[in-house]
């Protein structure tokens, strides 16, 4: 599709064209940008609407699977992330987008199989996401090994001591959780292997095949199956309810339906014409309440189109302003003279981090450690 035909179809100034004429590429980029504003009123203040963006992006063009799922579902489970303040496949490991394949009907009530995008809580995203409750200081997950030494006793004076072994750890036998509340109280929840597995045999039987992401990441699913367990007797968020009922329903292989979001972030189906801001129904798939977007908004997506998605300079301006973790990620999808340059580029300000934090150490340290030098030396 033409920058002439694309303006067109932002502006409402010609009949709507099907998003389907769009390459996928062009697709996401034109409904995360011209959803940015949409996007950015949902993020907390931790995070940042072009950082988020960026990295969706990354996982969509460097993910070949997501960009064949359906765009709609994509931009929507970017949205959903953005509403639980979590980035999505980094190296945080908070959220994965990952792909569906599903029934939908279509505007003519038909059913078809899609491939849409969920969204897959992490552990570590639980936690976070159970941090900012404000009435937990920590919380943590652990699996317990045959070797270990671990004590676990309920009742009046209910206790749990856990010895990790430093070799040979042998096989899991159990998972916990444990969460330090602000009243300086405890609360911790433990799981035999076989209550877990029980979970893992259930949500198999509901799928009528057997879960890749259990067999491959047993661990995980173990960890964040006992916090999931433990939350029920703590305080929690809007954010920490919404993701573990979100999780739950990929655990089942249900529909999280992410094309049709609440609240004003709504995404129009790229089997139907493009209609900004109009609301999707879930049953039939239809749209109402057409909207043509503004010119300004169509600039930006089509600026954002012919940049083709963050590269080489979008790497190294975020290795200028302090963001590695983003620079590293942008990385991957580069090519490998690039990518070198940028992993440079980021141990060069990593040592000249470290120069500035030891000559700002007292002189005396500084000293110290010269003298540590010499005697080691010696």
């Amino acid at each position: 599709m033409s920058t002439q035909a694309l303006r067109a179809v932002a502006t409402g100034s010609e009949p709507p064209a099907r998003l389907a004429d769009m390459k996928p590429k062009e697709q996401i980029a034109y409904l995360l940008k011209t959803k940015q504003v949409e996007i950015a009123k949902m993020l907390p203040k931790h995070l940042n609407a072009d950082r988020l963006l960026k990295v969706a992006q990354i996982a969509a063009t460097t993910t070949p699977a997501l960009a064949k799922c359906d765009v709609a579902s994509l931009v929507g489970a970017i949205g959903q992330c953005a509403q639980m303040g979590l980035e999505p496949n980094t190296v945080l490991g908070h959220a994965y987008l990952v792909p569906f394949n599903t029934k939908r009907k279509d505007s003519n009530g038909n059913e078809r199989w899609v491939n849409s995008v969920q969204v897959i809580i992490g552990y570590k995203g639980l936690i976070d996401l159970a941090r900012r409750s404000g009435q937990i200081v920590s919380i943590a997950a652990h699996e317990v090994c045959e070797h270990d030494k671990f004590e676990l006793v309920y009742g009046l004076d209910e206790k749990l001591n856990h010895i990790p072994a430093l070799g040979d750890r042998g096989a899991i036998i159990g998972f916990y959780a444990v969460a330090k509340l602000k009243d300086s109280g405890h609360c911790f929840e433990f799981m035999s292997r076989l209550q877990v597995e029980q979970i893992q045999a259930a949500a198999d039987k509901k799928n009528k095949f057997p879960s890749k992401v259990w067999q491959e990441h047993f661990t995980e699913m173990g960890r964040k199956t006992v916090i999931r367990r433990l939350a029920k007797y703590l305080p929690l968020s809007i954010e920490f309810q919404t993701a573990a009922a979100l999780d739950s329903m990929a655990e089942r292989d249900k529909d999280q339906h992410m094309d049709a979001m609440e609240g004003d972030f709504a995404i129009v189906p790229d089997d139907a014409p493009y209609a900004a801001g109009g609301q999707v129904d879930e049953e039939t798939g239809e749209i109402h309440g057409h909207q043509p977007a503004e010119p300004d908004q169509a600039d930006a997506a089509l600026r954002s189109i012919e940049q083709s998605g963050p590269g080489f300079e979008d790497a190294i301006s975020a290795v200028r302003s302090g963001d590695c973790d983003l620079a590293r990620d942008i990385a991957r999808s580069l090519d490998d003279g690039q990518r070198q340059a940028v992993e440079a580029a980021i141990a060069n300000r990593e040592n000249l981090i470290q120069a500035v934090e030891n000559n700002a150490k007292p002189e005396g340290h500084q000293r110290t450690r010269r003298e540590r030098g010499s005697s080691a030396i010696e």
